[in-house]
């Protein structure tokens, strides 16, 4: 069996997310506090053999990208358009209220990427990262519903909302069968699936 395990990390906070706005693909940069957040992350992930950093070309996953590969002595190698966060519309910027309501519809808003459509895009994307790089151990920079979404696809099972500077871990497997499987391992930096208790 031929192993690749992905740590999928979201970027830290914005202002937006403090001011709980959709940014979507709006190139918001990071605040102090998500730049705190991804130096807490970054410390999580140190122990461990990375081999290089990939990301989202928005700047807030950029920066988060380049502090993480600065605190573990790794290399951001790549942006990957295919990562940008789901595309919103006339939604980005907005807060909860009743413009934002009258944009909704069942799956998402008016003129927006459907949750399928991201996941799709960016489950390609993950899966060159992965063709081209077998048996590495590669962190992946990204953004939180994108991330949800994609590792609901890929593991074939609902994982809920992404905190910001949180990171998962999901296996590729290419097993001696040509069979592939994933298996997520890590959900907001906490074991997956949640042990039940004793």
């Amino acid at each position: 069996m031929n192993a690749t395990t992905l740590a999928l990390v979201r970027h830290g906070e914005t202002d937006w997310n403090a001011e709980r706005r959709i940014q979507g693909r709006s190139d918001v940069p990071l605040n102090d506090t998500g730049r705190a957040q991804v130096r807490a992350t970054a410390r999580l992930l140190q122990g461990q053999d990375w081999d290089f950093v990939v990301c989202s070309p928005l700047s807030r996953a950029r920066e988060s990208a380049e502090i993480i590969a600065g605190e573990l002595g790794l290399t951001v190698t790549s942006q990957i358009p295919e990562l940008v966060e789901r595309h919103y519309g006339r939604a980005e910027g907005m807060q909860d209220g009743d413009e934002l309501r009258a944009l909704r519809i069942p799956g998402g808003f008016l003129e927006a990427e459907t949750e399928e459509e991201v996941a799709a895009r960016a489950s390609l994307a993950l899966r060159r990262v992965v063709k081209a790089n077998p048996g590495s151990r590669i962190i992946v920079v990204a953004h939180g519903t994108l991330i949800r979404l994609t590792l609901s696809a890929l593991s074939g099972g609902p994982v809920g909302s992404i905190s910001n500077a949180g990171h998962c871990v999901i296996h590729h497997v290419l097993r001696d069968d040509d069979a592939v499987e994933w298996s997520l391992s890590v959900v907001n930096g906490a074991a997956w699936p949640v042990p039940e208790p004793a």
